[in-house]
Order: structure tokens, then C-alpha cells, then sequence
């Protein structure tokens, strides 16, 4: 009897400790699935990384965000160019780089002259100011002018650039500037500050040829004078009959005296 009871109390403690062993199992197991929750956060950080390109290719919150750019921003977005310059800058792998004219640039113009510009004109205006390229502050030493730009090329839209130590000068043969400050800049697009709208001779310049007709008008009266002299010579043609009408009647009466003085002679004796 005692050795039956001894088998059994044995077996309960082996029961015992199989059940305390895996129990502890259990407890031991469950901490290690609290990292699987933490894995799993990650790709909530995602949606906040998409959406940085947007604020970088957005040319015209650069600009508002900047100040003093409200003209132009308001001809990026007349001219349709702002939405260009967002899929040019989503598309392209070359980069823009914009010279944008600040208020106090468009402020310098002859009054009305924005106003003047028909919608093709103003669109080529914005044009004339976005180069189809990155160009970092230290690309201006190397590149080579004139600088092509989204309005073209020739000989009616050169805009050349000068790099000097401390400055880059712009000219358009009818602007002389300078970058006048870095608004924004990375890999991708490049957007300085200048303080006079970049004109170009293609919409500007078309006008000056027109006082030119006007020079040749005083030159007509100078062949009309010659023409009243040449018939001067006319009178003394008429003065020479006269002379010699009256010396044929001088000869005619002395005949005539004479003749009557012989007649008068004979008589006499």
C-alpha cells in the first residue's frame, strides 16, 4: 500500500512539474511577440515622405513663402507656365532654374507696359526668365552663351551671363542686371532674384524701326528746283528778233532819206 501510494505521489510531482515547466514556457513566449507590433509602425511614416516633392517642385509657394514676388507669381499662373514648371520639374531630370524679376523689377517698367502685352507676349515674357537646366551659383563660370530658355533662342532672345567672383551680370541687349540673392536652390531646381525684368528684343525691340520712313520725305523738294531753270534761256531768243526788227527798219527809212535827198539834188539843177 505504501509502495502504491509512493508511485502516486511520485507521479503527481511530475505532473506538477510538467504543468509549472509549461506554464513558464507560455510566460517566456508571449514577451516575444511585442516587437512584431512595433515592425508593424514603419510604413506609417510613408505618406508624410511622398508628399515632400510636392513642396519642393511648387514654384509659386516658394515664391509666396519668399515675399515681394506677387507680380510675377500672378503671370505664372495667367500664362499657364506654373503648371508647366510643375510637370517639368516632376518629368525632367535636366532641373529648371528661374530668374524670377522681384515686384520692385516689374515696378521700374513704363507704366501700363504689362498691360500693353498681348497673351502670347506675356506667356513668352515668363519664358525668357526659365532655363531649361539646373545651374548652380558656380555652373555660371563654365556655361556657354547666349543661354537657351523656354521662350528659344536667335538673335531676337539672347541672354547671356557674365560670372565674376562676387556677382553674375545678366544682359538681353535691352536689360543689364544681376543675381541679386538665392530664393531657393537644390538638385533639381534653382530659383535667383533679380531686380529688373529680363527683356527680351523679340517683344520689345520690334518697335523701334518704325520713325524710319519719316528721314526720306525732305529729300523730294531738292530735285523740283533744277526744273524752273531750265527754261530761262527761252528770252533771249525773243530779244534778238526784236533787235533785229528794228535795225531792219532803221536801214529801210535812211534808204529811204537818202533816196530823197538824191531826188531833191537832181532837180536843183
Amino acid at each position: 500500500m505504501k509502495q502504491q501510494y509512493s508511485i502516486f505521489s511520485f507521479s503527481m510531482l511530475l505532473l506538477s512539474l510538467c504543468y509549472i515547466n509549461t506554464f513558464a514556457q507560455s510566460q517566456t513566449a508571449a514577451p516575444a511577440q511585442a516587437p512584431a507590433v512595433v515592425v508593424a509602425q514603419p510604413p506609417v511614416a510613408t505618406p508624410t515622405q511622398a508628399a515632400a516633392p510636392h513642396g519642393i517642385t511648387n514654384v509659386t509657394k516658394i515664391l509666396e513663402k519668399a515675399g515681394h514676388f506677387t507680380i510675377f507669381i500672378r503671370l505664372l499662373r495667367s500664362t499657364q507656365e506654373e503648371n508647366h514648371l510643375f510637370s517639368a520639374l516632376n518629368d525632367s531630370s535636366s532641373g529648371v532654374t528661374i530668374f524670377a524679376p522681384t515686384d520692385g523689377a516689374f515696378s521700374e517698367l513704363k507704366s501700363g507696359t504689362l498691360n500693353t502685352l498681348s497673351d502670347g507676349d506675356k506667356s513668352e515674357l515668363v519664358k525668357f526668365h526659365v532655363v531649361p537646366t539646373f545651374l548652380s551659383t558656380s555652373q555660371f563660370q563654365t556655361v556657354s552663351n547666349p543661354l537657351g530658355t523656354w521662350a528659344g533662342t536667335g538673335s531676337r532672345l539672347p541672354l547671356n551671363v557674365t560670372s565674376y567672383p562676387n556677382s553674375v551680370n545678366i544682359t538681353t541687349g535691352l536689360t543689364n542686371t544681376s543675381l541679386s540673392g538665392t530664393v531657393y536652390t537644390d538638385n533639381q531646381l534653382a530659383i535667383y532674384k533679380i531686380e529688373k525684368v529680363l527683356l527680351p528684343k523679340d517683344i520689345f525691340a520690334s518697335k523701334a524701326p518704325a520713325p524710319a520712313p519719316a528721314a526720306a520725305a525732305p529729300e523730294k523738294p531738292t530735285k523740283a528746283v533744277p526744273a524752273a531753270n531750265v527754261e530761262s534761256p527761252v528770252a533771249p531768243v525773243d530779244i534778238s528778233s526784236a533787235v533785229t526788227f528794228m535795225y531792219n527798219n532803221v536801214v529801210g527809212s535812211l534808204v529811204i532819206v537818202a533816196a530823197a535827198m538824191f531826188a531833191c539834188h537832181v532837180e536843183g539843177f
